[in-house]
């Protein structure tokens, strides 16, 4: 099943990307967190430093409103780090999952001075997990330690209301949720910035993700898109 919706999406975007009027690639970084209260309120420091790339295409339907797209493979995540002894004994965890995520934003521009624009967008994505790592150090006197694990995913069908392949040591493969962002439009080079608001609980015994907002993504991104020609 995953294997196929990355292919339906690949083959999607690229017919897209053959009639765009406008197709970049994009790069930037990603400052990914997970909601820790039932109203997705966050703990600042947890928040992970990882990336996004990917490639992005819009389709040129009028000078103010556009439709954009693409695929972009992108981090999530987040870290803890608890100190003990005057901040000479630790323990640190870093849980960093990487997706491929499909966005489709409405765009609407403002044309601003020099052919430069400012724009907003905000829509949907889905996304489906592949792989990341899980990290663990810890510090106590003279003793020290350090582990490191694939992160799992449930092999689950999305078109079911059920969570196959369940299990705690296990996240649900396809996450959702919505973008919103801006950025500017300098011809030669696109300055974005986006918060990704994550509705799907990403653990994969959780089925029921309307109960709170507990335990989903939240990702703030920058990045930067160099068109492949205008």
């Amino acid at each position: 099943m995953k294997k196929l919706l990355t292919a339906v999406a690949v083959t999607a975007i690229f017919s897209a990307s053959a009639n765009a009027q406008l197709v970049y690639v994009q790069g930037g970084a990603n400052f990914a967190n997970i909601s820790t209260t039932n109203n997705g309120g966050t703990e600042d420091n947890n928040m992970l430093t990882t990336f996004n790339a990917g490639i992005m295409t819009r389709l040129g339907l009028s000078k103010v409103v556009d439709i954009e797209s693409g695929l972009l493979l992108t981090g999530r995540g987040s870290k803890a780090e608890t100190y003990f002894n005057g901040g000479n004994d630790y323990v640190k965890s870093k849980f960093n999952p990487l997706y491929i995520e499909l966005p489709v934003n409405l765009i609407f521009n403002v044309p601003m001075a020099n052919n430069a624009g400012l724009f907003v967008n905000a829509g949907p994505y889905v996304a489906v997990g592949i792989g990341g790592k899980a990290k663990t150090s810890s510090k106590f006197g003279p003793l020290s330690s350090e582990s490191e694990s694939k992160i799992a995913f449930s092999n689950d069908d999305p078109f079911t209301s059920n969570q196959e392949d369940a299990g705690y040591n296990k996240l649900k493969r396809f996450d959702y949720g919505l973008n919103f962002g801006a950025g500017f439009d300098l011809k030669s080079v696109i300055l974005k910035a986006n918060y990704g608001l994550g509705l799907a609980k990403i653990n994969s015994t959780e089925n029921d993700n309307n109960t709170n907002d507990k335990n989903k993504y939240r990702t703030f991104s920058v990045s930067v898109g160099i068109p492949l020609g205008r």
